[in-house]
């Protein structure tokens, strides 16, 4: 019987509802086994994938060492700053963000400009420095429009500081961003480390001299090559440290000496961003901190420093104390000098031309790195060396009568009336020249040549720092090799009196006066008590006979101690009754021809500064029991006795004050810890 169409209608419907139903079940069981799939089988794996994109590892560089006075005192540390900085993949049109953050705080168009180039040329996900060094209200202001401004970043970070400013400028140096030339610098020195000998001479000789950039020399590299592997690895990694808007180099003094003590590890630190890219919170990066760099310790005593620098008023020139026994150097002057802290985020090239046109030559180290005849300072080398080769005796007589006759020429004599008859203890103690010419012309120029380096003339130290000359010491050799020609005998009576082919440093005169104060002691100069070690030129113990120097200490306290010395005022230092016995001494630095000496020299005062004579002393104290050693050059200061030497006693009475030489503080924690070293240099 066929079925009436209302039940086929139902059957059909029955059917499409079966297989409906069957239908949607296949689909939520395949649906709840996906979900249960993400969920248990693969939710860890999605977990931390959310997790990368919420949370960033952003490069943490390390803070610098710090450089300490020799009593602990901070000379080059760190203080908070405020700063802004954009990353150009999150901000877009970098520009345009620019503009905006001008609206908020002081961003010349010039300035905008220039950010915009860096920030191209650096990686797109590398912070570009805006701005730093933010005052309160521009810090507070960027920082509530900041989330107005996708990419853009204010933060508080640190910045290297020079508390004591100019006192330690030409000593310490300063820091500055990295040049590409540091780059390849840096990147040369770690990719020598890796290689074998033969590889390292193979690098050396491409002669890779910082004017390329590091990604055209990796190019120049061998491909395949392990030179190259690791040229592209370090250049990577220190391509992104040193972009960070906290990290500095070293590029002076001993900044750049001990970067690589001072500079420490990288690290990394956890962040938590939005979706713009924005660091909305910090997580626990404890086991990813950067490790700081290790501190410096140096043997100057900032007090002593910054009194030597305030008694030379506005007199330029340099001074230097040592410790007599250790060579320790307790002040290292140079002044006028400049403010380092201008130089951490980038000079202006206006301030930089005026410091460069200062006639006073505010950049110039002048007592590590400036060289100077030494004048009438010089004469206990002239007199050693005459001993030594026997061509005088100490008693013997030479007369002066204001000049000295050789050959057709006439040298002229300070004094212009002579001195009369002159013995060496009173020639040193009258500075007579006339005396030097005799006794210079007896000696010959290799003998005083050769004593000049037993004292420490000629060399330079490798003390820590950038810089060192070596000065002058002349003789028939050196100026075949520089001029061409023999050297004359009439030179020779030049050269005894300081004077002629002759230059010294501070330093290397400061040197002279420890080693005849401590009458021949090996006394070498110091300045780290506690940093890297630094590798020089050995210099040899000089020998000296001990009887001969203590003639030498006894004409040196006759300057400043009996009636006829020329700095007999200088003597007192007013400090426990010590005395200073030292010597002084005028450097020429014009001709004065035979007309003006007819008709009168022109006093120094009556020239302009530029013409006028150098002023020179060397002193140690106390007399009876040297314990420091002193040298001050005041430039264009005339006279050596009413210029130079005031200002070595006032230094000298200081340090005595201080007692500067006293062990360092480094010394005196470490001796509190069993088994622990003492530190190097420390008395």
């Amino acid at each position: 019987m066929a079925k009436r169409p209302e039940e086929k209608q139902a059957v059909d419907h029955g059917r499409r509802l079966a297989i409906a139903a069957g239908a949607g079940g296949l689909v939520w069981t395949g649906l709840i086994g996906r979900f249960a799939q993400l969920q248990l089988a693969k939710g860890r794996d999605y977990q931390d994938l959310a997790e990368e994109n919420r949370v960033r590892l952003d490069l943490a560089p390390p803070e610098r060492g710090e450089i300490i006075d020799r009593f602990g005192k901070p000379l080059a540390s760190h203080r908070q700053a405020g700063r802004v900085t954009l990353v150009r993949e999150q901000v877009g049109d970098v520009r345009a963000t620019l503009r905006q953050i001008a609206k908020l705080i002081d961003l010349p168009p010039a300035r905008q400009e220039r950010i915009a180039r860096e920030a191209v040329r650096q990686a797109p996900f590398v912070e570009t420095l805006v701005a730093r060094e933010l005052t309160y209200e521009d810090f507070a202001r960027m920082k509530l429009h900041a989330v107005e401004l996708p990419g853009v970043a204010v933060e508080m970070g640190r910045t290297r500081s020079y508390p004591s400013g100019r006192d330690f400028a030409h000593m310490l140096g300063y820091v500055a961003k990295a040049s590409q030339r540091d780059l390849v610098r840096l990147i040369s020195a770690v990719v020598r480390d890796r290689l074998d000998p033969q590889q390292r001479q193979w690098l050396d000789a491409q002669g890779f001299d910082g004017s390329l950039h590091p990604a055209v020399i990796e190019r120049r590299l061998p491909e395949d090559s392990e030179i190259r592997t690791s040229w592209r690895e370090t250049r990577q990694r220190l391509n992104r440290l040193y972009q960070h808007p906290d990290m500095r180099i070293g590029r002076s003094g001993i900044e750049r000496v001990c970067d690589s003590w001072l500079t420490g590890t990288p690290g990394s630190r956890r962040v938590v961003t939005n979706a713009a890219g924005r660091i909305i919170n910090e997580l626990d990066s404890s086991d990813l901190s950067p490790q700081s760099g290790r501190d410096v310790v140096i043997s100057v005593d900032s007090r002593l420093q910054k009194a030597a620098i305030e008694r030379f008023g506005k007199e330029s020139g340099a001074a230097v104390v040592l410790d007599a026994e250790t060579g320790d150097i307790l002040a290292l002057v140079s002044t006028p000098a400049f403010d380092p802290n201008s130089f951490v985020n980038g000079i202006s090239q206006a301030d930089y031309d005026e410091l460069r046109g200062n006639d006073r030559s505010p950049l110039y180290h002048k007592a590590f790195d400036g060289i100077y005849p030494p004048g009438s300072t010089f004469k206990m080398v002239v007199a050693t060396a005459a001993l030594e080769a026997g061509v005088i005796d100490p008693d013997e007589r030479v007369y002066c009568p204001g000049h000295y006759r050789f050959g057709n020429r006439t040298w002229h004599c300070w004094k212009r009336g002579g001195h009369g008859a002159m013995n060496m203890h009173e020639a040193i103690k009258q500075s007579c020249d006339t005396y030097f010419y005799e006794v210079s012309k007896r000696t010959g120029v290799e003998k005083i040549a050769e004593v000049s380096h037993r004292f420490g003339f000629g060399d330079s130290w490798a003390l820590g720092m950038t810089g060192g000359a070596e000065g002058v010491v002349p003789d028939d050799a050196w100026k075949r090799q520089a001029l061409g020609e023999p050297w004359y005998e009439g030179e020779t009576l030049n050269y005894g009196i300081g004077q002629g082919y002759l230059t010294a440093t501070p330093l290397q005169l400061a040197l002279m006066t420890a080693r005849i104060a401590t009458e021949g002691r090996f006394v070498e100069p110091n300045l780290l008590v506690v940093g890297p070690a630094i590798e020089g030129e050995p210099h040899p113990a000089p020998q000296f006979e001990r009887e001969i120097l203590q003639r030498m200490k006894e004409a040196m306290f006759a300057v400043t101690s009996e009636w006829g010395g020329t700095a007999r005022r200088a003597g007192e230092l007013g400090v426990a009754g010590a005395r200073m016995a030292g010597k002084t001494g005028t450097a020429q630095v014009r001709r004065i021809s035979a007309e003006e000496r007819a008709s009168g020299v022109i006093a120094n005062e009556d020239l302009e500064r530029r013409l006028r004579d150098h002023a020179l002393f060397v002193g140690y104290a106390p007399a009876e029991d040297p314990k420091y050693a002193v040298s001050v050059i005041v430039e264009h200061g005339g006279s050596g006795s009413r210029a130079a030497a005031p200002v070595a006693r006032d230094i000298m009475a200081e340090a005595l004050r201080l007692d500067s030489r006293r062990a360092p503080y480094v010394q005196r924690m470490a001796g509190r810890s069993a088994g622990a070293a003492p530190a190097k240099g420390a008395p």
